[in-house]
């Protein structure tokens, strides 16, 4: 018996000792058993395609156990909403998040300063700074060099002071926003605070001394070697950093990320929008077309979706629709230009206010806006010339050219008889005494019969002769 329950107690041992091996460990010892970090390339303007590949590179990280998530950036700012939600899913995730701004000569200016503090760990390249993190108005920047406020002007007022209560509840939201994340990763909140009040900037080492970021590297390798041994919070808990023998893999945008960041691009919008109106206004015009009809759906709907997700001004909007609706409607109603010039007018107003404030990467270019309203006001104006042309070309067919045409006696009888006219035998009245081979003038058609008068000399020039 006693053998029985040894041999018990043995295999309970082992049972309990293979449980243990296989048990999760700590993460601070997790990670320093290998593994591959993460990196993800966020440069240029932060928009929704960003924050769609953030949020895939995050979930594919989950996915494949990485013990780090690298977010290499370069970008001059971008959309609120697009950050926020990038700072979410840094704040909510269980691996640790390096923000590193590279190569040399990149920046984190804008919304990139927020996304760096909400990291567990900031880094920078030399020559690189961050910065100049003042949300963006409707009607641009605050606090302009033009502003005014009353008759005096305050020289003690900070370059981006608020002007009105709006941009004031705006600056500090944004305050209160990064100095909370300031708080959450030990960094300093007073700078943080100058960056959004007074849209100051920092270089790499500036940023360094005064606490605003944690290392400055030279490259991916640096970075691992710098970071090696930190300790971070993930959640309420504290884990070690062993990042000394890490690879790294780049996680690269799929196909509909892709598709995504191009139709964003706000004068890719633009140009589907315009495309998408004039292709079935073309479909319209001439029906059975088909091609323009359907290429134009397409792109309207696209660019539609696309301004969709985009800091879009609905008055400009508006103004752009206006400014086509009058162009056609000159070519229709032919007002000789008027109607066609405040078209033009309303189509370039539109067009320059067609995106709200002044969001870094998110302008309009100047000559595509330039390019599109000369070509459709010169398109317009074709259509116009031709609306005129043809309004002085003589009439050629139908009872108005049959009026005043010249026609020929075929017989005739008491006041009636037959006429040739137009290549057709026509019945014919007429108080003259007409004979056979007489040339008739048409003076009026009533019904299926004609009322002639003699011609007598055909008129020298007369194309109806």
């Amino acid at each position: 018996m006693s053998v029985h329950i040894a041999r018990i107690r043995l295999y309970a041992a082992a049972i309990i000792a293979a449980m243990l091996a296989w048990a999760p460990v700590p993460a601070s010892v997790q990670e320093g058993t290998g593994g591959r970090a993460v990196l993800l390339d966020v440069s240029g303007a932060i928009g929704p395609a960003t924050s769609e590949y953030v949020e895939d590179g995050f979930a594919e990280a989950t996915r494949r156990g990485a013990p780090l998530i690298i977010l290499r950036m370069d970008t001059p700012g971008g959309l609120d909403s697009a950050m926020r939600d990038i700072i979410r899913r840094i704040l909510d995730s269980p691996i640790p998040v390096v923000t590193y701004v590279a190569p040399s000569g990149g920046r984190a200016a804008s919304a990139g300063t927020y996304i760096l503090y909400a990291s567990h760990v900031a880094a920078m390249a030399p020559s690189t700074h961050l910065g100049a993190a003042t949300p963006i108005s409707i009607g641009g920047g605050f606090g302009r060099s033009d502003d005014k406020r009353g008759d005096k002007k305050d020289d003690k007022a900070p370059a981006s002071a608020p002007t009105n209560a709006a941009e004031a509840k705006a600056v500090n939201d944004a305050v209160a926003y990064i100095r909370g994340l300031a708080g959450l990763r030990g960094r300093n909140a007073e700078w943080a605070e100058k960056a959004v009040r007074e849209a100051a900037t920092l270089t790499a080492s500036e940023a360094l001394e005064q606490r605003v970021i944690n290392v400055i590297a030279d490259d991916l390798p640096d970075l691992l070697r710098r970071i090696d041994g930190r300790t971070v919070k993930i959640g309420h808990e504290d884990v070690k950093l062993a990042t000394a023998g890490l690879e790294i893999t780049a996680v690269e945008p799929d196909w509909r990320t892709r598709i995504l960041a191009t139709i964003t691009n706000p004068n890719l919008a633009y140009i589907l929008l315009l495309a998408g109106f004039y292709g079935i206004l073309f479909e319209f015009i001439s029906p059975g077309a088909v091609a323009p009809g359907v290429i134009g759906g397409i792109s309207l709907l696209v660019g539609l979706y696309a301004l969709n997700l985009l800091p879009v001004n609905y008055a400009g909007f508006a103004l752009l629709l206006l400014g086509m609706a009058l162009m056609v409607a000159e070519v229709f109603i032919g007002s000789f230009g008027i109607i066609g010039i405040g078209g033009v007018i309303a189509f370039l107003m539109g067009s320059l206010l067609l995106f709200r404030g002044d969001v870094p990467g998110f302008q309009l270019s100047l000559p595509i806006v330039a390019g599109a309203t000369m070509g459709s006001a010169a398109f317009f104006m074709v259509a116009i010339a031709a609306a005129l042309r043809a309004h002085r070309r003589p009439v050629v067919t139908g009872e108005a050219e049959l009026v005043g045409s010249i026609g020929r006696v075929l017989w005739w009888d008491n006041g009636e008889g037959d006429v040739h006219a137009h290549g057709e035998r026509w019945h014919a009245h007429s108080t003259a005494a007409l004979v056979t081979g007489d040339r008739v003038r048409i003076v009026e058609r009533r019904g299926l019969n004609l009322l002639v008068e003699p011609a007598g000399e055909p008129i020298a020039g007369d194309p109806r002769r």
